[in-house]
């Protein structure tokens, strides 16, 4: 059976914390812009941060698993 928790959890994530898709932390004038489709150095740290923070606690803190087969 494969475990595919960690992967799923990745990919949604990834996908909500891309900068400047759905919000951008911090913005360019404002301290969260949304849908702007823009990014920078900071703001692309500040979403790896917050990623890597979400990513620990799903996957090492609660253990989601997803079992196939």
């Amino acid at each position: 059976m494969a475990d595919w928790g960690p992967v799923v959890i990745a990919v949604v994530l990834f996908v909500l914390l891309t900068p400047g898709l759905l919000f951008q932390l911090p913005g360019k004038s404002r301290i969260v812009e949304f849908n702007n489709f823009q990014t920078s150095g900071l703001s692309i740290l500040v979403h790896t941060i917050i990623f890597f923070g979400l990513i620990v606690i799903f996957l090492i803190a609660i253990g989601v698993h997803i079992y196939t087969g």
